[in-house]
Formats: C-alpha cells, sequence, structure tokens
C-alpha cells in the first residue's frame, strides 16, 4: 500500500503548489488534497528523502552513486550542516560521489578502515519482485558492490518506474564490468551465454567519437540486452564471473534490505522477507 507523502522541498515550509509543483489543471482550486503532479526528479527525491530517515548519528555511511543517491548525499550534509546528524563517516562508491561529498564536507574514508558498513543507501535501474536488483547503468557498479555486500542495511531508493517483472525486463542494459584486454571476445562470450534470452551484447561508448566508455577502475562495460529471463539468477552470476576478463556484473542478488518507491500515489516501502 502506497503512503500518501507531500514533501517539503530543499527544507521550504511551503506548500506544494507555492514550491513550484503542477496541479492537475482539471482539479477544482477548492480542492487541498489534490494531488501534485511530480517530475521523475522530484519522485527520487522523496525516496531519497525518507530513506536518509533511517540514518542516525555515529553510522558509516555506503553513499551511493546515480541521479537518485545525489539527493540522499545532498540531505545527508544538510542535516549534518543542521547539526541533526553528527559523527558520520561516509565510503563513496564513485570518484563522482567523492567530490560530491567533498564539497559538501562530509567527513569520508573508506573499507580498509571501515570494513562493516552500518547503512548503504544508493538507486537502481531495476528492481524486481524479490528486490534483485540491476544496477550500473551510471558505470559504477564494481564500486557500489564491493561498498554495498558489507553494509548491514542496504536501502534501495527507486521511483515507480524501475520495477520490472524480471532482471532485464526493462529492455535496457544489464551491465558487465570487464577488462580492456581482448573485450570483443569476452563480448561474444558474455552474449553466447544468454543466446535463449535474445542477448545482444554491446560496448558501452561515450563521446561523439564513440571511444569506449572507462570506469574509475580503467575497465570497459559490455552491456547486455535481454529479450526474455534468463532463469536462475545466481546461475546465471556464476556463469558470468566464471569468464576470465569479467570483472564484476550488475545483478545485486539477494542484497537491498528494503526498498522505497516513489510514486504518483506516495511511497511504498518494500522489506526482505
Amino acid at each position: 500500500m502506497a503512503i500518501p507523502y507531500f514533501p517539503k522541498f530543499m527544507g521550504s515550509d511551503k506548500s506544494p503548489m507555492a514550491a513550484g509543483l503542477l496541479i492537475p489543471s482539471s482539479a477544482p482550486l477548492s480542492s487541498p488534497l489534490a494531488p501534485p503532479i511530480l517530475t521523475q526528479d522530484e519522485l527520487k527525491k522523496i525516496a531519497a528523502y525518507k530513506a536518509v530517515e533511517y540514518v542516525r548519528s555515529g553510522m558509516v555511511l555506503g553513499l551511493g552513486t546515480g541521479s537518485t543517491a545525489k539527493h540522499a548525499v545532498d540531505r545527508i550534509a544538510e542535516l549534518l550542516r543542521q547539526g541533526k546528524l553528527k559523527d558520520i563517516v561516509g565510503i563513496p562508491t564513485s570518484k563522482k560521489t567523492y567530490e560530491q561529498a567533498v564539497s559538501l564536507g562530509i567527513p569520508l574514508s573508506d573499507l580498509d578502515s571501515h570494513p562493516v558498513i552500518d547503512l548503504a543507501i544508493d538507486g537502481a535501474d531495476e528492481v524486481d519482485p524479490d528486490l534483485n536488483l540491476v544496477k550500473g547503468r551510471g558505470g559504477s557498479l564494481l564500486r557500489e558492490k564491493m561498498v554495498e555486500c558489507v553494509c548491514k542495511k542496504f536501502i534501495v531508493i527507486v521511483d515507480e518506474s524501475k520495477l520490472v517483472e524480471f532482471i532485464g525486463g526493462s529492455g535496457l542494459a544489464m551491465p558487465v564490468e570487464v577488462v580492456p584486454y581482448c573485450w570483443k571476445f569476452t563480448a561474444v562470450r558474455l552474449q553466447s551465454l544468454f543466446e535463449d534470452a535474445g542477448c545482444i551484447a554491446k560496448l558501452r561508448t561515450a563521446g561523439e567519437n564513440g571511444e569506449p566508455y572507462v570506469t574509475d577502475n580503467e575497465n570497459y562495460i559490455v552491456d547486455l540486452y535481454l529479450e526474455k529471463d534468463i532463469g536462475d539468477l545466481k546461475a546465471a552470476s556464476d556463469r558470468i564471473l566464471r569468464l576470465a576478463g569479467v570483472v564484476e556484473h550488475g545483478m545485486f542478488l539477494d542484497m537491498a534490505t528494503t526498498v522505497i518507491v516513489a510514486g504518483e500515489l506516495g511511497l511504498t516501502i518494500k522489506n526482505k522477507q
């Protein structure tokens, strides 16, 4: 069941309309309960702010990467400035998040110093009914998985467009990080693993010249596009990781403890069973 949630954006006490949110033109102006029409980014912010409510002073936090996680990092910094949070240590999952956190004054460390993390907050590209995830379309899947696999709690924040019936069900990329050496050889082998699911493997590129996208770890990413369900996800994971040349894949299996979904009707909180 969705929880109606009408946030005060960026610490504002204004109503949704006064804060610049749009009200349906067909709604009577006298109706105080007319729901605002929220953009996808505003839905992400709602989910992110809700997730930060789980943060407590003194925690070691995994700081996620991407457009949704960015809102959570901003909110954590805001609460630190206000004195509502204290003694927070952040473990960033990418160079981009590191730079954001440094600019906001969030104290940072790493896994060498903090091998166990209290809580991580991050977005996801897909969430299936069992709370398995696809992550890494932003390119940070390896560091995200390293951080989020050692968390006591892992809260995933998404808007409802990320919900799928099966992994790969969006028709968008399921990323695999690979070493640059003979990446074509690796891509062909990856595609052949899931031929029955109509898999197409494509090297991720960046820029106008089509140069390979390079991760923070100086690797490439091969994106797998799937037409059908690949079945047993743990078996699929093992098959991918057994290929020499593969560094890591973007399936995050049995890792999320809570998923917060923001939709037009409010928030839905799904907990791991």
